[in-house]
């Protein structure tokens, strides 16, 4: 039974557990079968600490903790730093809201519409607030006007989900 005291199992010892920062875990390759964990020899070194005393010399690089690239010009960058988009930022107390130069329904959606869709794969600020801001302020005024230019959105979305 799975309870009984007649088969005995050994102990496993410090060593034989797995150490911080040496499994395949964030990884987006399987481990190979040969592929050994490094040995430490005490506690407190791990990879970050080996990386520091080779100078930097990286020696692990798991693709899940490496920093995402912010993404090439959008047109809703280009657009707002040419200062084309009615949009700006409205510094409140608590928080920040978008102030509108143009009133939203008067927006012609077939331009517009999709370019703050394409700002939807900024990650730095004001570009990604303002963008998302942006869709859902002009989703809620104008849902009448959203389906003729449902076509368009098509290839800013697909850009967006990939990144």
């Amino acid at each position: 039974s799975a309870f009984s005291f007649s088969k005995k199992t050994q102990r496993k010892t410090p060593d034989q557990f797995i150490r911080r920062h040496t499994g395949p875990g964030g990884t987006l390759r399987s481990p190979t079968k040969n592929e050994t964990p490094p040995e430490f020899p005490d506690e407190d070194v791990t990879p970050i600490k080996l990386q520091q005393q080779r100078g930097g010399k990286k020696k692990f690089d798991f693709p899940a903790f490496m920093e995402r690239p912010n993404p090439p010009n959008t047109e809703f960058r280009r657009f707002y730093e040419r200062g084309d988009l009615p949009v700006q930022i409205e510094h409140g107390g608590v928080h920040n809201r978008i102030a509108w130069k143009v009133a939203i329904d008067k927006l012609d959606f077939h331009h517009y519409l999709p370019i703050f869709f394409d700002g939807l794969r900024e990650v730095e600020m004001p570009y990604a607030f303002l963008a998302e801001q942006g869709v859902y302020d002009m989703m809620q005024v104008g849902a009448s006007k959203v389906a003729p230019v449902v076509p368009q959105l098509i290839v800013p979305i697909k850009t967006a989900l990939n990144t």
